[in-house]
């Protein structure tokens, strides 16, 4: 097969899984196009303008469902629970479900990067597919979609469980706890066509976490995953209550992301 053929065949099979038909294949093929394989196959077009415009679109229909489905819910925890569904480790888990990275069209070098695992480029894929599947089929085909893939997402974060920004979560608690904001210093460690980034997030001038991952934020969200856990045990400790912060939230999403009734 040739790898016109394959592309269309790998096109062809995450359309099955999407559950969607373009009627322009034309833009399916672009938001399929990283700006890698645009460049060397000289392409005036590549999946960038999509994805930018997938993202509003995303934000859209994933802040109207946690408006919709949790009434209770105050602002700040809705612009929580939006943040564990509209981030790149929860976009790039949805593409990988889907197959995306085997249709993505990539250049050479990414390509030989393991850039079909990557997940800044499939979050960047799925984005961009979703504002293709909106020009293409119109906003209430976007929203079914959407609703699909990501509404069991939004329901297990907010019961304590799936994926989670915790970023956001321990710039919260390090803002209240500590009165102090995490800082994040990036090591790098490869040759560049298999990059490794190690992140240590320090709070207080003091180190806290290290991750490592295949990008930046892959590495900064695994350390602060380990700094949160850290904290909240010392804060633990320091109540003498395992409890005591997420209680004080009251009514809402805490910060380990579930709802409290």
């Amino acid at each position: 097969m040739t790898a016109a053929g394959a592309d269309a065949a790998n096109a062809r099979a995450l359309e099955r899984s999407l559950g969607v038909s373009f009627d322009d294949p034309e833009l399916r093929t672009v938001a399929l196009t990283h700006r890698s394989y645009a460049f060397e196959h000289d392409l005036g077009a590549n999946n960038e303008r999509l994805e930018f415009l997938g993202d509003a679109v995303l934000g859209l229909v994933v802040t109207d469902m946690a408006y919709r489905t949790f009434p209770n819910l105050a602002e700040g925890e809705l612009a929580k629970l939006r943040a564990s569904i509209v981030n790149m480790t929860s976009l790039a888990g949805v593409a990988r479900r889907l197959g995306l990275g085997d249709a993505v069209r990539l250049g050479k070098g990414e390509e030989m990067s393991g850039g079909r695992d990557k997940a800044s480029i499939l979050a960047d894929a799925l984005e961009a597919m979703l504002g293709a599947i909106y020009l293409d089929r119109g906003l209430e085909a976007a929203t079914a979609l959407i609703e699909r893939l990501f509404r069991p997402r939004m329901i297990a974060y907010a019961r304590g469980e799936g994926e989670r920004d915790y970023k956001t979560i321990l710039q919260e608690l390090a803002s209240q706890d500590l009165r102090s904001l995490p800082e994040y210093r990036i090591a790098e460690s490869g040759p560049d066509h298999q990059k490794e980034f190690t992140a240590t997030v320090y709070l207080a001038g003091k180190p806290w976490g290290t991750g490592t991952g295949r990008s930046k934020k892959e590495a900064e969200q695994q350390a602060a995953h380990e700094a949160w856990q850290r904290l909240s045990e010392e804060t633990a400790r320091a109540t003498g209550h395992a409890g005591a912060h997420a209680g004080s939230h009251g009514a809402g999403v805490a910060p380990g992301g579930a709802v409290q009734r």
